[in-house]
This record gives C-alpha cells, structure tokens and sequence, in this order.
C-alpha cells in the first residue's frame, strides 16, 4: 500500500509542477485519446457479434468458427 502512496504523491507533485506548455500537452493528449477510443469505436468499429447474431451460443460459435478455420 505504501508503494502507490508514493507513486500517487510522485504524480501528483510532478503534474502540480508542469509548466504551462507541459499541461497544454497533456490536454492534447486526452483530446486524442478520447477521439481514438470514443469518436472513432462509434463511427468505425460497429459490434458486429449484437447487430449479426441474436443470443451468446450463435456469437461464440461464430468466433470460434473463424478462429479453427484460419487455415483452409
């Protein structure tokens, strides 16, 4: 427990001393996470498994299908 005490206070000290443009570039940073993880998932990688199958059983056996199958 002490171990992510001191990791949690070497983060915290070391955000509090950013300078200013170091924050600005943090702030990118979660803009383009967030677009990659959020913006992109919804407008590019449907769920292809809930909208081509209705139950589990049908979307395991599919999965487990294509990934038997990859050589033949």
């Amino acid at each position: 427990m002490e171990f992510l005490k001191n990791a949690y206070r070497l983060y915290a000290d070391g955000f509090k001393n950013l300078p200013r443009w170091g924050k600005q570039v943090w702030l990118v940073i979660l803009i383009k996470l967030f677009i990659m993880f959020v913006i992109l998932k919804l407008f590019f990688f449907p769920n292809f498994l809930k909208t081509n199958f209705n139950n589990d059983a049908d979307r395991g056996n599919h999965v487990l299908e294509n990934l038997t199958n990859i050589n033949q």
